[in-house]
């Protein structure tokens, strides 16, 4: 068993940070050195229900990254940016592989055809100004269509799947160098326009490796399995860079596939030898509820390594449905680790132990809303909250968000981070970099400052837990309400979809006032206003917060990001403009 700290040594020598070094450089080292063992494999359910596995070996994929390489050097310079716009498959890691490889700033980005997004893409594809744009043959006129209706200067459009003729003779690329830029990440868009953050080739490979150390993920001996979207931070770190970083196999499919049948995943865990998997909250009540007895028998998990849960808060109920019904499949509670990081900083920045199911701690919530950690008391109001474990090699702090002085024991503040990871800044955003990037005090060893993440935490025992973030906190008459919490006390009423509730706070003239959104359960019979009485009392009761306003939706309309998860900073707008209230059901 080879782990990342031997191949680091056996691939490039100790000192791998200024070693001139990207993903495309360690995927040609891996071509070397494992030729015809499968890279990746795309399982794509187009075809049928049950997939059709989509192949590259080292050898092939390194082949064919070095062909569009050669193909991108007659379009674009090296620094100047290649957007991707094309659907999760095998293609989208020969385009990022290949966009980095000829020394452009990659751009990950998704087809124009991803319901309720074409806005966001539009937006992003203008801030960036891309000199060329790749995608599939089969793609590759929508694609053009939009560009052509965007008001964007036109770039060139690539397909990465046609056969090209490329000049034969000796190849050369530009070599890396640590501080280049390596890519974009752009944020979900969902409080402003999408903000592009700049991750060096030192950023990206940090956090890669990083992953590999905290993950277990190792040469020959594990994979990655994911159908996250490989334009967010986690699906483009689990899918392609650890793999890269690590020279571990990946196995990807399309986001759709895992929502159409969650049983495809956990079908391909089965089938993947010590696996490695992440999915945000939502996704493993999800499973939970949707895989049935049937499918259950075909499932054998008693071999997966790590199963990652972040991007969203982790509730500890999650956890239990999750392994009470697939500890039968073999499923272990050690594998289930909770995660904390966000693109500003690649991605990663905690995850609990190895081996140890996550720890939960109970909290009085009153005290906890009022920036206090102490433990639940007899007769108190509790909040319990999973631990999102310890820096996965980085620096973390918890700092008052307005002052900047430390946070004190036990004390609820800013969570900050420091380390190699954290990305330079946002693309073309000077200003709004200075405010999060970089804050003092600068360490005088590194010269780093310190990243202002946005999201509020506690150190307790040492162990990171995530109480919320700034912007969603619900603050009535004076008391700090955190959204999740009534989020959960709403959907214990029988009438509201698991779920499907995003609390938030509206502006009115005599303060802020709470508004809850959420979707009636499917196949429901229960009255809305006799539904919406009983939420607010169950809320009033729990919280002693009045609601200003209920709104129930049909199944699927409150407003969600790119990779399905609720966004409460979407339906405060929407709720605000009207158009919520406009698709209530009769």
């Amino acid at each position: 068993m080879e782990t990342i700290s031997e191949t680091v040594v056996a691939a490039h020598g100790p000192d791998d940070a200024d070693g001139g070094e990207s993903f495309a450089t360690l995927l040609g080292y891996w071509a070397r050195r494992l030729g015809d063992e499968v890279a990746v494999t795309y399982l794509d359910h187009r075809a049928g229900a049950d997939g059709r596995a989509v192949t590259l070996s080292w050898r092939e994929l390194d082949d064919r990254v070095g062909t569009l390489a050669t193909r991108l050097a007659d379009f674009a310079a090296p620094g100047e940016r290649a957007a991707i716009l094309a659907r999760q498959s095998a293609d989208y890691v020969v385009a990022f592989l290949g966009a980095i490889r000829a020394g452009l700033v990659a751009v990950p980005l998704f087809a124009p055809d991803l319901p309720g997004h074409a806005g966001r893409l539009a937006a992003v594809l203008a801030d960036c100004a891309p000199r060329v744009v790749l995608t599939t043959a089969a793609e590759i006129d929508g694609v053009a269509g939009f560009l052509a209706s965007a008001e964007i200067e036109r770039p060139a459009v690539l397909a990465v799947d046609t056969p090209a003729p490329v000049a034969a003779g000796d190849r050369s690329w530009p070599r890396p160098e640590p501080n280049g830029l390596a890519y974009l990440q752009y944020t979900s868009g969902s409080t402003r326009t999408p903000a592009g953050v700049m991750l060096t080739h030192r950023n990206a490979l940090t956090n890669a490796r990083q992953a590999c150390d905290c993950y277990g993920i190792e040469t020959g001996t594990t994979s990655t399995v994911s159908w996250l979207p490989l334009f967010h931070d986690m699906g483009l770190i689990l899918g392609i860079g650890a793999p890269m970083a690590a020279g571990a196999a990946s196995v990807l499919m399309d986001p759709l596939a895992f929502l159409e049948r969650p049983s495809r995943w956990l079908r391909a865990l089965t089938a993947s030898p010590g696996a490695i998997s992440a999915a945000p909250n939502f996704a493993y009540a999800y499973s939970a509820s949707r895989v049935t007895e049937a499918e259950k028998s075909y499932l054998e998990l008693s071999r997966v390594v790590s199963l990652i849960n972040g991007s969203e808060p982790v509730l500890p109920e999650t956890i239990a449905k999750f392994h009470d019904t697939f500890a039968e499949c073999g499923l272990r509670p050690e594998v289930h680790r909770s995660s904390y990081g966000l693109a500003e900083a690649t991605v990663l920045v905690s995850v609990t132990e190895a081996g140890k199911a996550p720890r939960q701690v109970t909290f009085d919530r009153d005290r906890l809303a009022a920036g206090f950690a102490l433990p639940a008391g007899p007769g108190a109001a509790q909040t319990t909250l999973v631990s999102c474990g310890f820096p996965a090699g980085q620096r973390i702090r918890i700092a008052d968000p307005v002052t900047g002085a430390l946070a004190g024991p036990g004390e609820v503040g800013e969570i900050q981070v420091s380390g190699p990871n954290v990305g330079v800044g946002y693309w073309g955003r000077p200003g709004a970099s200075a405010g999060v990037f970089g804050l003092s005090p600068v360490d005088p060893d590194t010269g780093a400052g310190w990243l202002a993440t946005g999201d509020l935490g506690v150190r307790y025992d040492g162990e990171l837990f995530v109480t919320g973030r700034l912007k969603d906190l619900v603050i009535v008459d004076g008391r700090n309400h955190y959204p999740q919490d009534i989020e959960q006390t709403v959907e214990t009423h029988p009438a509201v979809r698991p779920h499907s509730a995003a609390a938030f706070a509206i502006e009115r003239a005599d303060g802020e006032a709470a508004v809850v959104v959420l979707e009636r359960a499917k196949g429901t019979e229960a009255d809305v206003a006799v539904a919406t009485a009983e939420v607010r009392r169950a809320v009033s009761a729990a919280h002693g917060l009045r609601l200003h306003d209920v709104v129930f939706l049909a199944p699927g309309q409150v407003p969600r990001t790119s990779s399905g998860k609720i966004s409460r900073v979407l339906c405060r707008r929407s709720y605000v403009d009207g158009s919520l209230t406009a698709r209530r059901p009769g």
